[in-house]
């Protein structure tokens, strides 16, 4: 599995309790062997995966699709990949409102 497809089964595993009213955009781009850019939006208790950058985002991230495995499998320690520039995120406030929900913490 690489990063894009991790983001495309989040429709799957976030379930709609979770994300009951929230409303919210991410841009994830994807860097490394299989780069991408996806866009995730949290609306009407549902939540959607497109395939570029779409909307005017609340958070973008930027990482190496290793890197953001290695986060979604606990194999990275969060924090620690931010101080490190390994991960650049917008707003790492609004991420952290979601980071649970999307299985990154």
């Amino acid at each position: 599995m690489d990063a894009a497809a991790f983001l495309e089964d989040l429709k799957s595993k976030v379930h709609p309790e979770a994300i009951a009213g929230h409303d919210t955009v991410f841009h994830f781009d994807i860097t490394g062997d299989t780069p991408a850019q996806k866009t995730i939006q949290i609306a009407d208790g549902k939540l959607e995966v497109f395939d570029g950058l779409v909307g005017e985002a609340k958070c973008t991230v930027k990482a190496n699709g290793e890197t953001l495995l290695k986060l979604a499998t606990g194999k990275e320690n969060p924090m620690m990949a931010f101080m490190m520039g390994k991960i650049k995120i917008s707003n790492p406030g609004e991420m952290m409102k979601y980071a649970k929900i999307f299985g990154m913490m």
